[in-house]
This record gives C-alpha cells, sequence and structure tokens, in this order.
C-alpha cells in the first residue's frame, strides 16, 4: 500500500485527518535531518510515543522515513503547532545555518528593570503581534541558558502564515540584547512586541550581525577572551644551530621582533579562540586632497566605496596576520575592535577635513 493509502486508512481508523500543508511541512522538516540525527530530532521532539518511533527504520531512503514520520503523526493528529516544534528544534541544533542580527533594547532614563515573567511575556508578545496581523502563528521554545525561541510565520490579511519563511527570535530574559534571524518588512511589528512585551522603552539593531549565534552571544555578553596587561610572552627558543654567514645581532634582533608581536597580539586579541564572525564591512565616505590648480580629484563631493573582509572565522584570520608576517603589529584598530565595539558594520567618514581613522559610533 502507497504512503497515501495508508495515511487515508490511519484518518478512517482515526477519524482525523491531518491537513495536507501540515504533513508536507513534517515530511520536509524530516528530509532535512541528517539520518544519523532523526531519532535524536524526534525523540527531543517527544510527540511520538516510544513505541512509534520503534516502528521507524532508520535504514530505508530518507523519503521513505520521510512519509512513515507523517503516517505516525497523522495518528496523532499532528497540527501546526507540533510541526513547529520540530522546525524548532532542528533550527536549534542547526542555528549556524541562518544569519542572525543583534537588536539591543533600552529602558527609559531612571526606570528600573522588572522582574521576568515568562507567561507574561508570551501573553504580551502574541496579542502584540496577533492584533496587528491576523494571519500569524506563533510557537515559544524555552532552553537551559534562559534562552527563548521564538518562531513566527507570517501571513497577510487575506492569506495563511508562510510556514517555509518563518523568523526566529532569540531573547535571553536577563538581558537587553535579541538575536533575529533575517527579517525585512516585519521588522518594526516584531521589534514593537518584544519592547512590549519585555517592559523595555526602545530597540536598535546594533550593526552587528553573523551565522554563528554563540559567537554573537560572547560577543555581546563579554564571554570572549581578554586578557590586557598580565601576558607575559614566554622567550623564544634558539636554535641549536645558528645559519652560517648570519650575524649573530641579527638573529637576536629577529627574536626581541617576534617575542614584540607575540606581546602586541595577545594585548589586543587576548588568549583563546576569538568569537566566530565570517564578515566586517567598512563603508568609505571622504574627499580626494589634490593640489589647487589641479581639476581632478578635488570634487567636493566625497568619494564612497565599501571594504568587505571576508573570512570562515575572520577575528582568528586577523590575529594571525603579525605572526606570519603579512601585517605589521597591532592592526588598526578599524579591524580589532570589533568584539570591543560589538558591531562588524562600520562608516568611516571626513571630519574638518580630515579622513578620521575612527568609525562612527566607535
Amino acid at each position: 500500500m502507497s504512503a497515501s493509502g495508508r495515511r487515508r486508512r490511519g484518518a478512517l481508523d482515526s477519524g482525523f485527518t491531518m491537513d495536507e500543508t501540515v504533513a508536507e511541512y513534517i515530511r520536509r522538516t524530516v528530509l532535512k535531518i541528517p539520518r544519523h540525527e532523526i531519532m535524536e530530532m524526534l525523540t527531543m521532539w517527544d510527540f511520538l510515543s516510544k513505541t512509534q518511533l520503534q516502528t521507524i527504520n532508520v535504514h530505508q531512503i530518507k523519503e521513505r522515513i520521510s512519509q512513515e514520520v507523517v503516517q505516525l503523526c497523522e495518528e496523532n493528529s499532528a497540527s501546526i503547532k507540533q510541526a513547529a516544534i520540530l522546525d524548532m528544534i532542528y533550527n536549534h541544533t542547526y542555528r549556524n545555518k541562518k544569519i542572525w542580527t543583534v537588536y539591543q533594547m533600552t529602558k527609559a532614563v531612571g526606570e528600573e528593570t522588572d522582574a521576568f515573567n515568562l507567561a507574561d511575556f508570551k501573553y504580551k508578545f502574541k496579542r502584540s503581534l496577533q492584533s496587528a496581523l491576523k494571519n500569524v502563528t506563533i510557537n515559544f521554545r524555552e532552553y537551559e541558558d534562559n534562552a527563548i525561541w521564538i518562531r513566527i510565520a507570517w501571513g497577510t490579511q487575506y492569506t495563511k502564515p508562510n510556514q517555509y519563511k518563518a523568523t526566529y527570535v532569540v531573547y535571553h530574559s536577563q538581558t537587553p540584547y535579541v538575536f533575529i534571524s533575517s527579517l525585512r518588512n516585519r521588522i518594526p511589528l516584531l521589534c514593537q512586541a518584544l519592547v512590549h512585551a519585555s517592559n523595555y522603552h526602545d530597540i536598535h539593531e546594533m550593526e552587528l550581525r553573523s551565522r554563528c549565534l554563540d559567537s554573537l552571544k560572547d560577543i555581546v555578553f563579554k564571554r570572549y577572551s581578554q586578557t590586557f596587561q598580565t601576558y607575559h610572552p614566554r622567550p623564544l627558543q634558539e636554535s641549536n644551530v645558528a645559519p652560517e654567514k648570519v650575524d649573530p645581532r641579527i638573529i637576536q634582533e629577529n627574536k626581541r621582533e617576534k617575542e614584540r608581536i607575540q606581546s602586541v597580539n595577545q594585548e589586543v586579541f587576548g588568549e583563546g579562540l576569538q568569537p566566530k564572525i565570517e564578515f566586517a564591512q567598512y563603508k568609505l565616505e571622504t574627499i580626494f586632497k589634490g593640489e589647487p590648480e589641479m581639476d581632478i580629484l578635488t570634487e567636493k563631493e566625497p568619494f564612497r566605496c565599501v571594504v568587505k573582509f571576508s573570512s570562515p572565522h575572520l577575528l582568528e584570520a586577523l590575529k594571525s596576520l603579525a605572526p606570519a608576517g603579512m601585517a605589521d603589529a597591532p592592526l588598526s584598530p578599524l579591524l580589532t575592535c570589533i568584539p570591543q565595539k560589538a558591531r562588524n558594520y562600520f562608516k568611516i567618514k571626513e571630519r574638518k577635513g580630515i579622513l578620521s581613522t575612527s568609525c562612527v559610533g566607535l
């Protein structure tokens, strides 16, 4: 019997027919999960019983696995709520597949921070969004590190929510920081709901984005390594056999320079692994300076360009430049200030006729 036939028979037996969109969404979610993690995620989902899980053959092709899961879900009368929870488990596990933007909420001057109440937060958040937009589905899931994951599927006044383009929000209840996956036209509604639900006064984007959610948290929560003024470089070991015809003074000078670079690098980057950021973008706006009698490069309009540095692990790549002899030490603060300033988008503008070496917002 085909999978659809088994579903129809199961529906007749149970008296419940699962919505086709729910069934398809569950099927696609299961197909995204790596084979060796399917049973683990289904167990975390806690929607199917142990007996039902034991009937799933994970050694067959994934399409058949997904169909078996859908059939079991129909037996349990799955709704979009359960499908969304499975999607949340997948996206929490593979959170680095999204680009996250950091937002910071602020209180009014003199306003004190209220004690956080999760039930009150959920109620206010849902009421704020649902009063502004009729068709929207909202799901919450809590994690051990005080992180509240929120999944929002957006619709319009006339269309159902698009479950395949859901927005994810991660809010740490004891902090003013919010991490939001890629979102454009709905950001004002979302920010309004967050401020209202968390009892803050305002919210603003921090110009800090990355795929690595954990590293963004390390930066804003100051959990990365910063060991300033405490590093004492270990003397470099001299080679047992000095190269022939090389002045010993040159060898000693090279040794001192390497130790200086190590010390400076340590003061700038600290110990341990740097937070993982994949890019940093700099927008330059300056005016060319030329000779008065020349007609070129003396326009009053500023010259604009964008410089973007990209790497799978940008801060670690920058940290390695000076020791590798590819850059002078210390590096420019424009490159090393990313963790301290909690941003990787910058603007460099003209100040009093001189190109500033600082960034707007620094």
